[in-house]
């Protein structure tokens, strides 16, 4: 195995087994970056690929007079 010494340029001696941990790492930080350059990439494509839609205003319900109630049974005298 080579030893890299200019990613690990934090480290005076690197040992194989400080390699072999510091390498995963350092390839999961990069496919994570990498991941969410093009997730972002593609919501910028997708937010200017798309025009603003103008959405028809809601119904509002309109008041009504209600008729007037018929007395049901006659006043007492």
């Amino acid at each position: 195995m080579i030893k890299p010494k200019w990613p690990l340029f934090f480290l005076k001696e690197p040992t194989r087994f400080m390699i072999a941990m510091i390498t995963p790492i350092l390839i999961m930080i990069t496919v994570t970056l990498y991941g969410e350059g093009l997730k972002r990439e593609k919501e910028a494509k997708a937010l200017k690929e798309t025009p603003a839609q103008i959405v028809a205003p809601a119904p509002a319900p309109v008041p009504t007079p209600t008729p007037d109630a018929a007395p049901s049974a006659p006043a007492a005298k």
